[in-house]
């Protein structure tokens, strides 16, 4: 089996490396793709973990059903630019998916999902994340006999959901000062519904 597996974040490194030891054929990129590389790689499965770049049709077209996201939300909630942030702002359900990639942004069939509770009072933003993250790589190993195999059956997401770009945090991002993610998240909520007042 061949693997490409897309990152521009080290908090996928844990998945990669565990890949590394699995009997595959595993690559690497953090650049935008590009129609003739991916032909060179020819992968059975591509990976995309923390990675900036939207695929585009032409090569989403060459591999279908064969490229798949991981997403710290419990979609349909929480689509698009920081999810973590927006499930407790928008009191919507907490947890992560691994979906197949379409033309949309997180909009693709579900592969595997899994709610995640997370003590607002104790936790903060910061944890909160790196909680998210070590849940999807753990449910992605949990499942990966059925991956590799391609031995899972996918669900269309149901309902509307909610959908949030880079430019929605930046305008509320002056309330995590001073303490920045390591804010608990109570807090931030507090102040972010004292801020629409």
């Amino acid at each position: 089996m061949r693997v490409l597996f897309l990152s521009n974040n080290t908090n996928s490194f844990k998945l990669f490396r565990w890949l590394a030891e699995q009997n595959i054929e595993l690559f690497f990129s953090n650049s935008k793709l590009d129609e003739e590389y991916v032909r060179a790689i020819n992968p059975n499965l591509i990976i995309s973990f923390n990675y900036k770049y939207l695929i585009r049709k032409n090569i989403l077209n060459l591999y279908p059903h064969k490229f798949i996201n991981f997403h710290i939300a419990y979609l349909p909630f929480n689509r698009g630019a920081n999810p973590n942030v927006w499930s407790f702002l928008d009191g919507t359900p907490k947890g992560v998916t691994i979906h197949l990639i379409d033309e949309g942004i997180d909009t693709g069939e579900i592969i595997f999902q899994e709610e995640v509770n997370i003590d607002t009072s104790k936790e903060t933003l910061s944890s909160s994340y790196n909680i998210l993250i070590e849940s999807i790589t753990d449910l992605f190993i949990s499942k990966w006999e059925y991956i590799e195999d391609f031995g899972f059956q996918t669900k269309k997401q149901i309902g509307q959901g909610t959908l949030h770009y880079l430019k929605d945090f930046e305008r509320i991002k002056h309330l995590l000062l001073p303490e920045g993610y390591d804010i608990v998240i109570d807090e931030f909520i507090r102040r972010y519904n004292n801020s629409k007042n």
